[in-house]
């Protein structure tokens, strides 16, 4: 059982080896209020709001612990993802038309049906049991964090994909549609706690507008207990080849298969098959 320096230690050794700009955010989800720590900033309760992803962009960038609910987020229909209110898929169908996002009501309804398709029952029922989350630094961490968020680019995110599908056991899949909606807030957060796995995502028009993400910048959300696993297998790949972090790359016209081993090995296969369906068929005696 890890314990909290445990995560607060992995989370600044994971920011340090990766030279992220932000820091990865902790997220725990809450069934009640009562459960929000009386020193949380509380947005509702400051008479204010927040979006989800701003959450995500003031602790990742300044730091702090925030708290938030139905009460507290303004950006609704991710209260209705996330199943925090009671709000029905027609009325977020009706929601979205209204947007303008998506050609028509036609578009939206094919929307939703695409989208229901990544949830099993289960999953859809554990998501009903919570009303809201708390986040904070990983490095700050007041919890044990059910989801990581990690906003970076694209060098780091490859770097962090090599440590996951280093033994594939944790290769991370679309669970979801890239649509350029809900993309941190769901894909970061929700979906990685609700599948146990992990889920890159490419921050959308709420993250861009409101919560001020950098053009650079997309992410992956993992699992909590995740970090750990792709702390212990970080630049692993390639061995002596590992890029690294920055990249070591190669900048050259004067390049060949010799490279890597692997790369000369697939070039002899194919030379010698080449050349033995070039070699003319031997007569026996019989003919």
């Amino acid at each position: 059982m890890k314990s909290l320096e445990d995560y607060r230690t992995a989370g600044t050794d994971l920011h340090n080896k990766l030279h992220f700009s932000t820091y990865p955010v902790a997220v725990k989800y809450i069934k009640a209020k009562s459960e929000i720590p009386k020193h949380a900033i509380w947005p509702s309760k400051a008479g204010f709001k927040l979006a989800l992803c701003q959450a995500f962009t003031h602790v990742r960038r300044f730091g702090g612990l925030i708290a938030m609910t139905s009460d507290d987020n303004f950006c609704v229909p991710a209260t209705g993802f996330h199943r925090w209110a009671d709000i029905t898929e027609e009325e977020l169908i009706e929601s979205q038309v209204m947007q303008l996002w998506h050609k028509d009501r036609e578009t939206e309804v094919k929307r939703f049906a695409l989208q229901r398709e990544y949830y099993t029952d289960e999953e859809l029922q554990k998501a009903e049991a919570y009303h809201g989350f708390l986040c904070c630094p990983l490095k700050d961490t007041e919890f044990i964090p059910d989801s990581i968020v990690i906003y970076c680019d694209g060098e780091q995110l490859t770097s962090m994909l090599h440590s996951l599908c280093y033994e594939h056991k944790h290769t991370p899949l679309t669970y979801n549609i890239f649509e350029g909606f809900g993309e941190s807030c769901v894909k970061g957060g929700l979906l990685p706690f609700l599948k146990q796995a992990p889920q890159v995502f490419i921050p959308g028009a709420g993250d861009r507008v409101f919560g001020n993400c950098l053009p650079h910048e997309v992410g992956i959300g993992i699992p909590g207990d995740l970090l750990f696993y792709l702390l212990e297998n970080l630049f692993l790949s390639g061995g002596d080849q590992n890029m690294g972090y920055p990249f070591n790359s190669f900048v050259s016209f004067n390049l060949d298969e010799n490279i890597t081993q692997g790369f000369r090995f697939l070039r002899d296969v194919i030379t010698k098959k080449e050349t033995e369906a070039k070699e003319p068929t031997p007569i026996s005696k019989s003919e």
